[in-house]
């Protein structure tokens, strides 16, 4: 199984860094794990916030596109579906099951993506109707892959 986090700028602070490494390592054993950054565009530099957005989702779908046609696309979206922990873990097993081993977790800028992005994903998947920081919305992303492969093998994983 194979994990490709998409990310939308820089982790700059090293609490960040650090926690997503530690998930990253974490997840390992489990699947093949990767995290792209894509730099993050100033709309200021890009003829304002659409520009921003078609520049980034542009690099985004270079990104998925070097990753094959069978990879199956999650765009974390407010609008997305909102799933548990364990309902994570049973939709990564039933693709799974389905002949899916590589997935991709799209996490957008602060000012969101562009059509193309969405026209390209799978599916949509929401932590809820709260705004996260792109930052942590990351570090959540990774605990809730790990946390998902833990339920998938029926490992023991704090409650």
């Amino acid at each position: 199984m194979k994990f490709t986090v998409i990310a939308v700028g820089k982790l700059k602070e090293r609490f960040w860094t650090e926690a997503c490494a530690e998930y990253f390592k974490r997840l390992q054993p489990y699947a093949k794990t990767e995290v792209r950054e894509i730099a993050d565009v100033d709309p200021r530099r890009a003829g304002g916030v659409e520009g921003a957005r078609d520049k980034e989702g542009a690099a985004i779908c270079a990104e998925l596109d070097k990753l094959g046609p069978d990879v199956h696309v999650a765009l974390l979206a407010i609008d997305g579906k909102e799933r548990s922990s364990v309902g994570i873990s049973q939709r990564i097993d039933s693709l799974a099951l389905a002949g899916k081993s590589s997935f991709a977790f799209v996490i957008g800028g602060s000012d969101g993506v562009s059509a193309e992005v969405r026209a390209r994903a799978d599916e949509l998947l929401s932590f809820g109707p709260i705004t996260l920081p792109h930052n942590l919305a990351r570090v959540v992303l990774l605990e809730q892959l790990y946390r998902a492969q833990k339920i998938s093998h029926g490992e023991p994983y704090h409650k």
